[in-house]
């Protein structure tokens, strides 16, 4: 197994973190396994975690008693799962459920706020990082929309 601190190196979302605060903030991460079916979280569970995706494949989705579960997004490795965790009341607002074997980084976001909280410069750093992935995901689910709702000809 690898230590957290090297794995957070090799992946993308940190490409903007110095080797300190990579330190810093591999004290709050744990490596997990999803099995395929398996779900990382719940919609309205706690939001007490934040994942970064090493291999696999998550999918990130909302239940709809008319039609069952319907995917939003999908997330494979390099990216990450979860931003709930940074925004008050800490609720997740979806599913998210490995569909293939998944190996991640768990990290505790309770660790991250706190860490956030004490150096603002990392916490800015963060945050950059996580709105960037949020501004991803609302623009992949406006494609999504325009390709279910949009006007055809």
């Amino acid at each position: 197994m690898h230590p957290i601190e090297d794995l957070l190196h090799q992946h993308p979302f940190f490409g903007q973190f110095d080797n300190a605060t990579i330190a810093l903030l591999a004290g709050c991460g744990s490596n997990v396994h999803f099995h395929p079916g398996e779900a990382l979280f719940h919609e309205s569970g706690q939001a007490d975690a934040f994942f970064v995706v090493r291999t696999g494949r998550v999918s990130i989705q909302v239940h709809d008693p008319a039609v069952g579960d319907v995917v939003v997004d999908t997330v494979d490795a390099g990216e990450v799962v979860g931003w709930s965790w940074i925004v008050a009341p800490y609720r997740w607002s979806f599913d998210a459920v490995a569909t293939l074997e998944t190996s991640a980084v768990r990290f505790d976001a309770e660790c991250l706020r706190a860490k956030c909280d004490a150096d603002p410069a990392v916490g800015y750093t963060f945050l950059r990082q996580v709105t960037q992935v949020m501004a991803h995901r609302l623009t992949s689910a406006r494609t999504r929309l325009l390709d279910l709702y949009g006007e055809r000809s």
